[in-house]
């Protein structure tokens, strides 16, 4: 094993290298352990049984005859979570979930009761002998209505009070507002053009369904999880239990995936809770189906207003943004006010007004998903503008070009942009799909387009990250962070990272698995904070092993530039391979809160993150299919750590957009999920696919960035579906407004168009 100085490795070797994933071998040879696949001694198995009506007082819960079924050991309901638990609501904006439905249910799918068998199989057939009778009341699922519907999903709202932006909405009732989140910049007295968009409804649908096992013990608990956020679950089941945080110990096994759904408390709080009652460990892993009913992506309403004058120069933008958050809160506020002050998009527009609502309805909760809300926003303000270029007869391209934010221009929330190359990721956008050059358009009944978006994200702030680097006596170093490995690819940089600066090979650095009794704190695996937050973590824990490896240099006698090797450092000072050296390092960026009454900040984020995305499409007029022909994606990555893991986060993430843009969509009937399953509801599959794409990114050194580098696991989400649909509209002259653009949609517009609704046949 090299030592922690090895003159065989240059300084910088470690950066740029397309290294293999650390945990690749185990996951190809199905040696890697994922918390759906585990079990323990004396394991109970959950099995939930879920409202069938989306509000309504429950009246009764009946359980005897599935409590009378032989192998049934309980069947529990919120009275006997009480007995442990006396206030069981959980939730990281506000305490509004309960860990199961108390005296009323909120939506279709939610856990009314939970069967515990030694035998899955057993309780899962014990769930279909409970019944419960409901008074139902009026239920609201739109987020328009939900504004000002009579209905209210929550009697009272109760923030959490980890955000200072929710804690003036304490206590208020007859409201469906969760956050009312507004920037305001200059004056907004113009003349518009205006549209509306529509997202839908659609599931993050990770392979590794939701999943967790809690062992409860009187001196603590015990939790594995599939979680991207382990030091948040200690932290809300330490409140929960009344514990201190060192009796909750929580424990990721590898993950497979979860694109935002996997964060905060998921199954975590009930797992603990039967745990409890039973006095035995107890396993609760959803079905494909029950993804569906536990977290979803937001849909939204986006209405965007904008004045030009005569020489194309946005004047003003007015958006207003509904965000459809269903039953419970989740991190909703979040997104409402993360994703809300980018809604104006990147452009530098001296008069801006944003309203940004987060909304209760009755129906599944929605949540973080791969973007934060972005990829809604950008769907809306980048359709919007190829629709203004168009009627204002100007090139799309130039017309964005002609208002694009440039290095220095102040945002519209108040922050100076820096590191931002968003002309560099346009302009290699439109080189890429030959914007310029001829094109073929098609004849016939097949026609041909093409159409682009740019894209701006702010990166969640404020959170902190922890690391600790332990070194051997041999030298060999071993990272301890909490930064969750989901399949991005995040523990093979961070490995490259700490080879980076103790100048070692990647290949030599370990990286412990998530444990929050052996790893230090850090806010979660989300928002393309994980690289740069734990990278400047990892590089100050670095730092602090140089400054004591040197220590121990003086204090062994080795003169100033010595290169003794640290496992002969070691020896020297201890007489034998013995010993350790830790560094740790924490990482919190400087951030000034936006201003309740207009939003304004001069420091809302540590880093930008820039995207853009074109495509060329050939649609079927007498079918309305549309094919991708050429999918071309461009990311800022500042400096690319590891090209290969880039390049596949880049693809996976525009494929996962696709699907969101063609085809997925939760449908309800009365509140009711009617596409609940892999058969039903179609995610991307090979004939799918572009049938040309391009993954590409731009460095563009951050400068505060560790080794200059920043995370890129969202951001090639953002562009996709304006790019498709400008495409649409390039090609056929019909412009779509809502999302999906499926073909029954594409071929209604065509025929509307033409005079020709499908209504009148």
């Amino acid at each position: 094993m090299p030592g922690i100085i090895d003159p065989s490795v240059k300084v910088g070797s470690q950066i740029g290298r397309s290294v293999l994933r650390v945990e690749g071998r185990d996951k190809v040879t199905g040696r890697a352990e994922y918390t759906h696949t585990m079990r323990l001694p004396g394991m109970l198995h959950a099995k939930l049984f879920r409202s069938t009506v989306p509000h309504g007082k429950i009246k009764s819960v009946e359980t005897r005859a599935a409590e009378k079924l032989p192998g049934v050991l309980h069947v529990i309901t919120i009275d006997h979570v009480k007995g442990v638990i006396p206030n069981p609501y959980y939730g990281p904006a506000f305490h509004d979930q309960p860990i199961l439905a108390d005296e009323k249910v909120r939506f279709v799918g939610e856990p009314v009761a939970a069967v515990l068998a030694r035998d899955p199989h057993v309780a899962d057939q014990a769930v279909q002998l409970i019944t419960a009778e409901y008074e139902e009341l009026p239920a609201v699922y739109d987020e328009i209505d939900a504004l000002t519907a009579q209905t209210f999903v929550h009697e009272e709202l109760r923030p959490a009070g980890t955000f200072t932006d929710l804690k003036h909405l304490q206590g208020m009732t007859n409201t469906n507002v969760a956050l009312d989140y507004r920037l305001r910049r200059g004056n907004f007295e113009r003349a518009y053009a205006a549209h509306e968009f529509k997202t839908q409804k659609v599931v993050h649908l990770s392979f590794e369904p939701f999943a967790t096992i809690a062992d409860y013990r009187p001196d603590g608990v015990t939790i594995h999880t599939a979680s991207q956020g382990p030091s948040f679950v200690r932290m809300e089941i330490a409140r929960l239990l009344g514990l201190p945080e060192n009796k909750v110990r929580v424990k990721v096994p590898y993950v497979g995936s979860g694109y935002g759904s996997k964060l905060y408390i998921k199954l975590e709080a009930l797992a603990v809770a039967l745990s409890m009652i039973a006095r035995r460990p107890v396993k609760v892993a959803a079905t494909m189906e029950e993804m569906f009913y536990q977290v979803t992506k937001h849909p939204c309403t986006f209405r965007i207003k904008s004045g030009v004058d005569k020489n194309g120069k946005i004047l003003a933008r007015k958006c207003e943004v509904f965000w459809n958050g269903g039953a419970y809160a989740d991190i909703g506020p979040r997104v409402t006010q993360k994703a809300g002050l980018t809604a104006s998009g990147p452009y530098d527009i001296d008069n801006v007004d944003v309203d940004s609502y987060a909304l209760y309805t009755n129906v599944t909760p929605s949540g973080a998903l791969r973007g934060f809300g972005v990829p809604q926003l950008v769907w809306a303000y980048e359709s919007h503008m190829d629709m203004m270029a168009r009627a204002l007869n100007w090139d799309p391209a130039e017309f964005r070009r002609k208002n694009l934010l440039r290095e220095g221009s102040v945002h519209a929330t108040g922050q100076t942009l820096a590191d931002a190359p968003l002309d560099k990721v346009l302009n290699t956008v439109l080189d890429r799909i030959g914007w310029n050059q001829p094109f073929d358009r098609g004849s016939g009944s097949i026609r041909r387009g093409r159409g682009f978006g740019i894209a701006i994200k702010a990166v969640t702030s404020p959170t902190t990250s922890v690391a600790i680097i332990n070194i051997s006596a041999d030298g060999s170093p071993t990272v301890y962070c909490g930064t969750v490995d989901m399949g991005q690819g995040s523990d093979t940089a961070l490995a490259q990272l700490v080879g980076e600066a103790l100048n070692v090979p990647t290949e030599s650095v370990r990286i412990v698995q998530r444990d929050t009794d052996v790893v230090p704190y850090d806010m979660g695996t989300l928002g393309s904070r994980s690289l740069f937050h734990m990278g400047h973590a990892i590089q100050r824990a670095a730092e602090d092993v140089r400054s004591k490896i040197a220590a121990l240099r003086r204090e062994v006698g080795e003169p100033e530039g010595s290169n003794l090797p640290i496992s002969a450092l070691f020896q020297k000072r201890y007489g034998m391979q013995a010993g350790n050296i830790i560094g740790s390092g924490i990482f919190k960026p400087d951030y000034v809160p936006p201003s309740r009454e207009n939003g304004q900040s001069p420091n809302i984020t540590p880093f930008w993150l820039i995207s853009g995305a074109a495509a060329e499409v050939e649609v079927d007029t007498e079918t309305g299919h549309v094919k991708i022909t050429k999918l071309v994606n461009v990311v800022d990555t500042g400096k690319a750590v590891n090209p290969k893991i880039v390049e596949t986060q880049i693809s996976g993430g525009a494929l996962m957009q696709l699907g969101f843009t063609l085809f997925e969509k939760i449908h309800f009937d009365g509140g009711q999920i009617t596409n609940a399953s892999l058969a039903d509801y179609k995610i991307p599959g090979f004939h799918d696919l572009p049938t040309a794409m391009e993954n590409l990114y731009v460095e563009h050194e951050e400068t505060n960035g560790p080794f200059g580098a920043k995370g890129v696991g969202e951001t090639s989400m953002f562009c996709v579906s304006p790019a498709i649909a400008n495409a649409l509209d390039d090609a056929v002259g019909v412009r779509l407004t809502e999302l999906p653009l499926t073909p029954e949609a594409v071929f209604r517009a065509i025929r509307t168009k033409a005079g020709k609704p499908l209504e009148s046949e």
